[in-house]
């Protein structure tokens, strides 16, 4: 029986059991989302580009970017058949709320709510990109309003419950005190709590660590693997990811109009384009002979961003792309976001079963605790052989121990570890290390010997008692790899 089917069976018995108590709607409510998409949150620091991010991981302009009232509640968006917005008070019953759609994102009407009195919005709309994932978008970490930065740690690290997210994405402009305080509470050693298996780090707004250069994302990128490999950061977030996110929103959004007003800069002289782009104030006032008005200009300046309208006309005149569909997956590759999306893929919504089950887990877990119930002793015990013995988890356990530093050994001998027990995805490709079209033969004959290989390694009396019991763990790995692929352990 799979991970999250033992989840399943173990809540349906727990809910007769806390039927009639305060808990039952809440136990009820875990049950069903073990079905539902996997939950991602968006955080980070103030003007972090947390909801321009969120768009670009959509492929649509919902959430809106500016500093309105709504900015200041958390809102999720998720996948439905119909176009809603539904506000949570503080108190009282959810609410549907009017909404326009100007410019893109959504304005939606209070109706009368303060922001201060409403505890989420959830925004329902059809798109792909939330069948999977439900997206969270966070008020600002450090916000100049305590109460706004106090909805996101209410939510993220909530001190008497689980935390309604299974994932995290955490922006980042630079390393803040502010950042590792947050991340270090989401974080916890134990695999029923949140760690940094299921953070990942995003270097944001990286077009400007290089100040809109058109090799800014070079720069980025190499800032953003000296951050992943640092221990300190490795302890909070799975790994770090540089994007542009203005230009990441922009390629999934991109129109013909824009392709055609930025031909106009692709087709001057090399000479007279570098010149128009020296600054956002001369590309808006030089050079009027060029056919676009201020206002066009500004347009495309508050979408491309200086470095977008730098890259993306150069993109045209050298003909990399010519259409609006090729540039708008040229810009998603080079603007970070399919690396990311790549990540996410890989990370969260292919381990999406064992996190959707630690959440489910660390539920059942708190109500046991705080509510006894005849039967409630059974269920505890049930928890805690699941979290016990349930490989997923154990892989969870080491690769947070491999993060804080408590593992340690030769660095290739680590590396593997880590890649062997689903550090670098969930895949068997993934964890030997090998091109995504190896045949199976390939694959086998790979598991076969990294099997052998950590055998060994767990058998040797002179290997360390925690690289040991790890070593049993990659070991395990490694059979459920064989397993997959039909071949014997």
């Amino acid at each position: 029986m799979s991970l999250i089917d033992r989840t399943r069976v173990l809540l349906d018995h727990a809910l007769p059991v806390y039927r009639g108590t305060e808990h039952a709607a809440r136990l009820a409510a875990v049950r069903e989302r073990l079905d539902a998409p996997l939950r991602v949150a968006v955080a980070g620091r103030v003007k972090a580009g947390k909801s321009t991010l969120l768009n670009a991981l959509v492929g649509e302009r919902l959430a809106p970017t500016d500093a309105g009232e709504c900015t200041r509640i958390v809102t999720w968006y998720q996948d439905g058949h119909t176009y809603q917005v539904q506000a949570t008070p503080n108190r009282g019953e959810p609410r549907a709320l009017r909404f326009s759609r100007e410019d893109g994102a959504i304005d939606v009407d209070l109706g009368g709510l303060n922001a201060k009195d409403v505890a989420r919005l959830v925004v329902t709309w059809p798109a792909k990109a939330l069948r999977t994932v439900t997206l969270i978008d966070t008020p600002g970490i450090g916000s100049l309003s305590e109460q706004n930065a106090q909805h996101t740690w209410d939510l993220l690290v909530p001190e008497d419950e689980e935390t309604p997210a299974d994932a995290v994405v955490y922006l980042l402009r630079h390393l803040h005190a502010g950042d590792i305080e947050f991340l270090r509470a989401f974080h916890d050693t134990e695999v029923s709590r949140p760690s940094p298996v299921n953070a990942i780090g995003v270097l944001s707004r990286a077009d400007e660590i290089g100040v809109g250069r058109l090799d800014s994302m070079a720069s980025a990128r190499r800032i953003a693997t000296r951050l992943g490999t640092d221990a300190n950061v490795r302890r909070l977030v799975q790994s770090v990811v540089p994007v542009a996110g203005l230009l990441a929103e922009t390629a999934v959004t991109l129109t013909e109009v824009e392709v055609a007003q930025l031909r106009r800069v692709a087709d001057l002289p090399v000479r007279q384009a570098e010149e128009l782009l020296l600054s956002a104030d001369r590309f808006v006032n030089a050079m009027p002979e060029l056919g676009l008005t201020n206002l066009e200009r500004e347009a495309l300046l508050a979408r491309f961003g200086l470095f977008g309208v730098r890259l993306t006309s150069t993109l045209l005149r050298r003909e990399v792309a010519t259409t609006a569909t090729d540039l708008s997956r040229e810009l998603a590759e080079r603007s970070g976001l399919t690396q990311l999306r790549e990540i996410i893929g890989s990370l969260f919504v292919e381990r999406s079963d064992v996190l959707k089950s630690r959440s489910a887990l660390l539920a059942l877990a708190e109500t046991t605790r705080v509510c006894a119930q005849p039967g409630g002793e059974a269920v505890a015990a049930a928890v805690e052989e699941i979290l016990a013995s349930a490989h997923p988890f154990n892989e969870l356990r080491v690769l947070s121990s491999l993060r804080a530093g408590w593992i340690t050994g030769k660095p290739d001998v680590v590396t593997e570890l880590e890649r062997l027990i689903g550090g670098s995805g969930g895949s068997a490709h993934e964890r030997l290390q090998l091109a995504p079209d190896t045949g199976a033969g390939e694959l086998t004959a790979a598991a076969g010997q990294a099997l052998a290989r950590w055998q060994r390694r767990a058998e040797n009396p002179m290997t360390t008692y925690e690289m040991a019991v790890a070593a049993r763990v990659a070991v395990r790995s490694c059979e459920g790899m064989l397993a997959g692929l039909g071949q014997p352990r």
